[in-house]
């Protein structure tokens, strides 16, 4: 069984895996979508003031663990060697130039040479090669970093501003790979110090430096007075950021509304109905790159292990009534295991059709009858289904969809167990293996999430702890197609590899596609000029406040 080989290894997860991440990202230094404009001219000075309704870092420094929390934060303070054009295609960033071999095992960085850290340091090839070495050192305790550069064999600095990568196979996301800011550039006289002082403050290259983390609070940040700007940028106008962790959503938007904090992420549906694109509280809305927002069923363990449960699972689950009254039009449903924002994604909505009678017949098939109480039984056991689900990741809009899920099964026979946990909880709960069904939202720039989430080999946890396949999906072709879509610079082919991917992925009842991953900022009138990144986080690098 599945659960045999990694049981050992999953086990060690229970300490780690709560710096780890089931969401992944990526930078790019003023290119993206969205951005807060205005045909005001800008002003400097004043500090902008952030609220976030995401669970608070256990970190600051995106390479240990790797959530979306960190990139929100770190995305102001460190920055990447790629980013990603308008036509989401890999561009420059603190790399200027980068060469392939013809056999795509070697990538060769070209650096720009007028870079420093915010501590002084020069940024050049040997603090790349740091860096690199840094998130695939089992000590750090990488997730998202680690799963993407796991191609890299060896980092080399071929001369001061010239970094040599040998591959252990081609990869051809690794460019998009690195404009995440969990593979983000840092100081490495700054990761020289113990891994707990480089959490309260790393240090990067980005428009702020971290001056201060009052835990439980906020973090502060001021503007980084080294500051080189990346093409297409400016000097940082703020004078700094608050960035501050109000997890209560009404008391984050009544701040808002006040004009106590100038921009909030976690908004609710009602909030972003209100919201209008003239009055004094507008909506940023960048839908994430990656996966889509879905339900992955535990192929690994306990009931769903037969496909045709799975199935029937699937054809039991009403989503659509509470994804519009519950979300009132800001959620639009997906049939992809892959965001909207991928042009590689592959949709099958007659997977996914709500069928109770479908559901009944699949498990009467199997063997499951109904027993007094309306819940099935087979040989003694109930049709139980553990859903343990993130209330620092879950929206109470969600929350309350998947308690109608829960309705809706019932009626056809499953006892669907929601248990509500923190982050920490949640994580030690995935890696025990104590779920059946879970949401676990990934964010990553491309069409390779489909291998972090999907390849056989990422049942294996990561150094964190973390592991990414939690529908303990084991295919041999889905893995196959998966390792010949890496290996192909062909955009077509590799498009056509992902496709049938995506269809084996879908057919196999492992996964149930809900919707876009939420991703809207609200932000006051007052404020101007935020970019956003490619892993869909705002970027107040070139932001501005009107008083």
């Amino acid at each position: 069984m599945i659960l045999d080989r990694v049981q050992k290894t999953r086990a060690r997860a229970l300490l780690t895996a709560a710096g780890a991440s089931a969401v992944l990202l990526t930078l790019t230094a003023c290119t993206g979508g969205g951005a807060a404009t205005s045909d005001s001219t800008p002003v400097s000075g004043g500090t902008l003031t952030y609220a976030s309704g995401d669970a608070e870092p256990t970190c600051l420094d995106p390479h240990v663990g790797g959530n979306y929390p960190q990139a929100l934060l770190s995305t102001q303070y460190i920055e990447t060697l790629t980013s990603l054009d308008r036509d989401r295609r890999p561009s420059p960033a603190l790399a200027t130039d980068w060469q392939t071999s013809g056999d795509g095992r070697t990538l060769t960085f070209d650096l720009r040479k007028d870079v420093t850290f915010s501590d002084g340091t020069p940024f050049d090839a040997a603090a790349v090669v740091a860096n690199i070495e840094h998130v695939q050192d089992p000590t750090t305790a990488s997730s998202t970093g680690y799963l993407a550069l796991q191609s890299i064999t060896k980092a080399t600095a071929t001369d001061d501003h010239t970094v040599t990568l040998t591959l252990s196979r081609p990869d051809s996301a690794l460019l998009e790979s690195f404009s995440q800011p969990w593979v983000g550039m840092e100081s490495p006289k700054a990761l020289d110090r113990p891994q707990a002082t480089n959490c309260e403050s790393p240090v990067g290259t980005g428009p702020f430096t971290v001056t201060k983390w009052q835990h439980g609070d906020r973090v502060t940040l001021a503007k980084n007075t080294r500051y080189t700007p990346l093409s297409g940028s400016t000097e940082p106008r703020l004078d700094g950021i608050t960035w501050r962790f109000l997890p209560d959503s009404t008391s984050r938007y009544a701040a808002l509304q006040a004009g106590q904090v100038d921009v909030i992420d976690n908004a609710q549906p009602d909030q972003l109905k209100a919201a209008s694109t003239k009055g004094a509280i507008r909506d940023l809305d960048a839908p994430r790159p990656g996966a889509s927002n879905r339900l992955e069923l535990n192929s690994g363990h306990g009931v769903f292990q037969d496909e045709a449960v799975r199935k029937a699972f699937i054809a039991g689950a009403e989503i659509d009534p509470g994804l519009r009254s519950l979300f009132l039009g800001t959620a639009k449903r997906s049939y992809s295991v892959l965001s909207s924002v991928e042009p590689d994604g592959y949709s099958d909505p007659a997977l996914f059709e709500y069928s109770p009678t479908t559901a009944e017949r699949l498990l009467d098939e199997a063997g499951w009858k109904v027993g007094s109480d309306g819940i099935r039984q087979k040989d003694g056991e109930r049709l139980t289904v553990t859903f343990p689900v993130s209330t620092n990741q879950s929206v109470p809009a969600e929350r309350s969809l998947f308690q109608q899920v829960q309705a809706s099964e019932k009626a056809v026979g499953f006892d669907v167990r929601l248990e509500e946990l923190d982050l920490s909880s949640w994580y030690a709960a995935l890696a025990a293996n104590q779920y059946d069904v879970v949401s676990a939202p990934y964010t990553k720039v491309g069409p390779d999430v489909l291998r972090i989430l999907y390849d056989s080999a990422s049942i294996t946890p990561a150094p964190s702890g973390y592991f990414a396949n939690l529908a303990q999906l084991d295919d041999p072709t889905v893995d196959d197609l998966l390792q010949r879509a890496a290996a192909t610079a062909d955009a077509d082919e590799r498009g056509d590899l992902y496709r049938q991917a995506q269809q084996r992925i879908l057919a196999s009842g492992t996964v149930l596609p809900l919707y876009d991953q939420q991703n809207h900022f609200l932000y006051r009138s007052t404020v101007h000029g935020i970019e956003t990144t490619s892993v869909s986080t705002p970027w107040f690098g070139t932001a501005w406040i009107a008083r």
